[in-house]
C-alpha cells in the first residue's frame, strides 16, 4: 500500500518508451524507403546505408571515448538513425567515402558540437548534406536512372526536367536520392511512426499542405511538387525530429507550414530545384522563438 503513495519530483506520468525504443522504431520505419532504394538503384544503395550507419556510430563512439565493441557503438541507436538518414538523402551512386564523411560531419558538427542528443538545434543529417553539398557539389548532384529503365548511368531528376508520370513518382521509379523517390515506401514508414505516436501529424500535414497551396497559387502543379524530390521524406523523417522541432502542438503546425512555404519558395522562385535542406535548417533556427510564443498559459498565472 505504501508504494502507491510515493511522492517524487516531476514528471509524474511515466512511459515505458526510451530513446532506444524510439530510435529503433525510426530505424524500422526507414526500412521501406531503404528497400525501395535497393529495388530501384541496386545493392550499392544498401551498402551506402550500412556505411553511413557504421560511420556515424564509430564516429560517435570515438569522440565520446566509448568502447568500439558492437553493443557499445550501437548505443541508443540515435547515431545509427543519423547515418541511415545521411545515406538515404544522398544520390544512390555516391562514392562510399562521401557518405562516410557526410555521417562524420553530421555527428560531429550537427550533433556533438552542440552537446549531443537533445541539445542540437539543427537536424544533423541535413547539416551533413549541406556541408557536403558545398564541399563536393558534383557528387551531390549526380543522379542515376533506376536499374533496368535506361542504358545511361546518369540522368536528371523530375525536378531537373526529367519526364515522369504521377504513378512513377508515387512508386519511385525515377531518378533521385536513394531513399526519397518512393512516396509509397515513405508513407508506409511514416504511418508506422504516426501509429507508434513518435511523430505528430501536424508537422507533415502543415508541411505538405502549405507546399501544395503555395505551388497552386504560383501556377505550378502541386501534385507534381508533392510527389517529386524529397518533400514527403522530409515531412515525415526530417521535419518531425523531436529535438529540432517545436514541442507545442500549435508550434508544430506553424513549423510544418514554415518548412512547406520555404521549400515551395525555393523551388518556384529560387535557383535550386529542391530546397528541402535549407527550408528545414532555417526553420530549425526559429524553433526557440516558436516555442516561446506558443507555450500554453499556466492556469492561475498572473499576467505581467
Amino acid at each position: 500500500m505504501e508504494d502507491k503513495f510515493v511522492v517524487s519530483p516531476s514528471p509524474h506520468l511515466r512511459t515505458q518508451e526510451s530513446v532506444n525504443t524510439i530510435m529503433r522504431d525510426v530505424v524500422i520505419a526507414l526500412v521501406p524507403p531503404t528497400i525501395a532504394g535497393v529495388i530501384f538503384f541496386g545493392w550499392w544503395g544498401l551498402a551506402l546505408v550500412i556505411i553511413g550507419m557504421i560511420s556515424a556510430m564509430v564516429t560517435e563512439s570515438i569522440i565520446l571515448r566509448k568502447s568500439l565493441a558492437p553493443k557499445a557503438i550501437v548505443g541508443d541507436w540515435s547515431a545509427a538513425v543519423t547515418g541511415m538518414l545521411v545515406a538515404l538523402i544522398f544520390p544512390p551512386i555516391s562514392p562510399w567515402w562521401v557518405v562516410a564523411i557526410g555521417s562524420f560531419v553530421a555527428i560531429t558538427i550537427g550533433k556533438l558540437f552542440f552537446g549531443g542528443i537533445g541539445y542540437n538545434i539543427f537536424n544533423p543529417a541535413l547539416v551533413g548534406r549541406m556541408i557536403l553539398f558545398v564541399s563536393w557539389p558534383v557528387f551531390l548532384t549526380t543522379w542515376s536512372e533506376p536499374v533496368g529503365t535506361h542504358d545511361a548511368i546518369t540522368g536528371a531528376t523530375p525536378l531537373d526536367g526529367a519526364e515522369a508520370t504521377y504513378t512513377e513518382l508515387f512508386i519511385g521509379n525515377v531518378s533521385g536520392s536513394l531513399g526519397e523517390t518512393s512516396v509509397l515506401a515513405i508513407l508506409i514508414g511514416g504511418i508506422y511512426l504516426l501509429a507508434k505516436g513518435h511523430i505528430d501529424w501536424r508537422v507533415p500535414v502543415g508541411y505538405l499542405g502549405a507546399m501544395a497551396l503555395y505551388t497552386l497559387i504560383a501556377g505550378e502543379d502541386p501534385i507534381f511538387h508533392l510527389l517529386s524530390g524529397g518533400a514527403v521524406f522530409a515531412a515525415f523523417f526530417m521535419a518531425t525530429c523531436m529535438v529540432t522541432s517545436p514541442f507545442t502542438r500549435s508550434g508544430k503546425l506553424i513549423f510544418g507550414i514554415g518548412c512547406g512555404v520555404l521549400t515551395a519558395l525555393f523551388r518556384v522562385n529560387g535557383a535550386a530545384p529542391e530546397g528541402v535542406t535549407y527550408a528545414i535548417l532555417i526553420m530549425n533556427a526559429v524553433v526557440p522563438f516558436i516555442n516561446n510564443y506558443t507555450r500554453p498559459k499556466i492556469y492561475g498565472e498572473v499576467s505581467k
